[in-house]
């Protein structure tokens, strides 16, 4: 479980590339995409610049239901979500919520961590084939 919460791994691919493979992959995988939300494009709608960024909103109640009947507090952090981002460097990253993290801030403990594993197990390589 990382300090703040985040997870972060660099990609190998421009922005429209890992985007691109972060969705292909979530749908192969049956996941509904609720939202996919371009701040950049928010920004420049008022007039302001910002480096591409893009927030997928995604998930399955198979998966996420076990925290929310834990506690009904982690439907605050669900469902799940990963933003795809362009750093000052020009570097593309994905950052999403450590599941662990998700799990400690809601005091889920032991009921649901086999829920927790998998959500972990499954957001890792989802990102990492996004960025690999």
């Amino acid at each position: 479980m990382s300090d703040n919460g985040l997870v972060t791994l660099p990609s190998a691919h421009d922005f429209v590339t890992t985007l691109g493979r972060l969705t292909a992959v979530l749908e192969a995988k049956g996941l509904a995409i609720f939202a996919r939300i371009d701040h950049a494009a928010g920004a420049a709608s008022v007039g302001l610049a910002l480096r591409p960024t893009t927030l997928l909103v995604f998930g399955n109640p198979t998966g996420g239901t076990p925290l929310m009947q834990a506690a009904q507090t982690a439907g605050i952090d669900l469902p799940l979500k990963a933003l795809v981002w362009q750093d000052a460097g020009g570097s593309v990253l994905v950052t999403y919520n450590d599941p662990g993290w998700i799990a400690a801030r809601h005091q889920l403990g032991g009921a649901a961590a086999h829920a927790v594993a998998a959500l972990t197990a499954a957001l890792d390589g989802l990102a990492r084939h996004a960025t690999s």
